[in-house]
């Protein structure tokens, strides 16, 4: 009987698994997106409420615009390769809040918010491409859904297959406390996997790429990040170690560049994509 049950809870977890779109990663993905984007949200719109956004209109203008040439980028890669359904419930926002910190954060369904302290080390459009592109990788490789199924996973690791499948919403609710401190400022949520960091690294370097921005801006942004360390800089205080960080960007800029240059009109991307696509598609 025991063996029967272990069998049908690898077929159940090997059922839930889903795989992040560019990098094929598979990934466990117990709760569905609904249930996130409610508990986000919530959240989300209690903090945007009560924080001082920037004042300088340049700069925000700046934010909206990039993140909007982003997000027009994923919109078209998944329209290209079949998977539009996977972004249903996201509604893409970006603000600029004043605040010395240097860090940048991603909610579920496409709410990004950058910290007026992260701008000195952007310094340009395509620097803040960087930024916005990495956070909107977090946010299309779902990675608040993985935290919270892996909480989940753990939380439940003892119990019986059928309490598993039987999950409630009050589970779902104590597990996205764990994950974004519910009733706490948003930007305190437990940081992501090193895992998750570096695919949204790669991730980052292939949306820029998507909305024209040259990839290889990635490598000096990330090297005047970390020259100030991540002991002052909260975006990099959780993150991969910087010699890692830009040893894993280097590597991938080559499969970036092909988007790239597919979107400038030289060549049509390989990557992971589901289907060829003329150079025309990738104009956005």
């Amino acid at each position: 009987m025991k063996k029967i049950a272990l069998l049908f809870l690898v077929a159940f977890v090997f059922y839930m698994c889903g795989s992040v779109p560019i990098t094929g990663r598979q990934q466990l993905m117990l709760v569905s997106d609904q249930e996130v984007l409610t508990l986000s949200l919530q959240e989300y719109d209690n903090y945007i409420k009560t924080a001082p956004k920037s004042s300088d209109k340049n700069a925000t203008a700046l934010v909206v615009k990039v993140g909007a040439k982003i997000a027009q980028a994923v919109e078209a890669y998944y329209k290209v390769t079949g998977i539009e359904s996977l972004l249903a419930g996201y509604s893409w926002e970006f603000n600029l809040i004043e605040d010395p910190q240097v860090n940048a954060f991603c909610m579920p369904g496409g709410k990004i918010v950058v910290y007026t302290g992260i701008l000195p080390y952007t310094q340009d459009e395509t620097g803040l491409a960087v930024v916005l592109g990495h956070e909107v990788g977090h946010a299309i490789a779902k990675h608040a859904n993985e935290r919270m199924s892996q909480q989940m996973a753990i939380q439940m690791g003892g119990t019986a297959v059928g309490s598993l499948l039987n999950k409630t919403s009050s589970t779902v609710q104590t597990i996205g406390s764990t994950v974004y401190g519910l009733g706490a400022q948003v930007g305190v949520m437990l940081p992501f996997s090193r895992k998750q960091e570096l695919e949204a690294d790669h991730l980052g370097l292939v949306l820029m790429a998507l909305a024209g921005y040259q990839p290889e801006a990635a490598i000096p942004f990330w090297q005047r990040m970390s020259q100030q360390g991540g002991s002052k800089i909260e975006f990099l205080s959780t993150h991969p170690s910087d010699n890692m960080r830009i040893s894993e960007i280097r590597k991938e800029i080559p499969e970036a560049l092909e988007y790239y240059n597919a979107v400038k009109g030289t060549t049509t991307p390989a990557g992971n994509t589901k289907k060829a696509a003329s150079s025309e598609e990738w104009h956005f």
